[in-house]
């Protein structure tokens, strides 16, 4: 049985780290607001860019067409891009996207594919570089939070371009954790390169708009395609930055809880033991009373 002042530390600890769990809850509670009015005025940009770009490459011919439209024919080496927080005490956010990146390099190399890992965020480098550390070619950390904007998105661009220009990669993929509700984050794979070509959204959009190009549609494309490029990788940041923020204050509403049913427990044991004590005592004085 532990003693009195075992029993007293313990709970003193306690209500210090609920304390710290609180204030952690409350400063992601108030962050979250607006990183999740950032993450969702950036979707509609983000889902036209990627409208347009199937609408053009619909009519672009494929052998003639950029090559970021279509990717490299050899489809041999694949990068995969994970996006997860710089930080942890956010449940189960970054493990998730591990998870994700480890079953789904296992499933390209079983294919024969060459897997190459850029990783954004600094909890994902942290666990993948013991075991996938040779893979990884690339590692970008601290451009998320508040200070997150587009052109610290340009470096995680302009090495994707660099590599698919050398033929080092064929396709691009990102996973990241897409911001569904403050309860919710879901892990979604994204196609980079080749773009996503969605052409019953074209069709729909076809029916009620027709569209004259000019310059022609090679030309448009091959400005275009770079910026859907940061454009699509800048919208999983905001959509991963307001999850994070959201699983950090779920993660710390439960653990300050958890911390008041432990202090109610621990109080109870205090004060059981505490009246062991007494009744001891008691017990003591009256026999040596009753000798006498």
């Amino acid at each position: 049985m532990p003693s009195l002042k075992d029993l007293k530390i313990r709970i003193n600890t306690v209500k210090s780290t609920q304390k710290i769990t609180s204030a952690m809850k409350m400063v992601a509670s108030a962050k979250l607001k607006k990183a999740q009015e950032k993450a969702e005025s950036g979707r509609p940009y983000a889902s036209k860019m990627s409208n347009i770009v199937s609408t053009l490459a619909l009519k672009v011919n494929k052998e003639s067409g950029p090559k970021l439209l279509f990717g490299n024919s050899a489809n041999k080496n694949i990068l995969v891009v994970a996006i997860s927080a710089d930080r942890g005490l956010c449940g189960g956010f970054n493990n998730n996207i591990s998870k994700e990146v480890r079953r789904r390099v296992k499933e390209l190399e079983n294919e024969g594919k060459t897997v190459k890992l850029i990783l954004v965020g600094r909890k994902v480098g942290t666990v993948l570089k013991r075991e996938m550390g040779q893979r990884i070619i690339g590692s970008f950390s601290s451009i998320q939070g508040d200070s997150l904007s587009f052109s610290k998105v340009s470096p995680i661009t302009l090495q994707i371009l660099s590599l698919f220009e050398e033929n080092s990669i064929d396709q691009v993929e990102m996973f990241y954790n897409h911001f569904k509700s403050v309860i919710s984050q879901v892990v979604t794979k994204k196609q980079l390169i080749p773009a996503e070509i969605n052409e019953e959204k074209v069709e729909e959009t076809n029916e009620q708009t027709t569209y004259e190009y000019e310059p022609e549609e090679e030309i448009i494309l091959n400005d275009l395609l770079p910026r859907n490029l940061s454009t699509q990788i800048y919208s999983a940041l905001l959509d991963s930055s307001a999850g994070e923020l959201a699983a950090r204050m779920t993660a710390m509403d439960n653990a300050t809880r958890n911390a008041g049913d432990l202090i109610d427990r621990l109080t109870l044991e205090y004060n059981r033991t505490r009246q062991a004590f007494i009744t001891k005592e008691l017990i003591e004085i009256i026999s040596g009373a009753e000798a006498v």
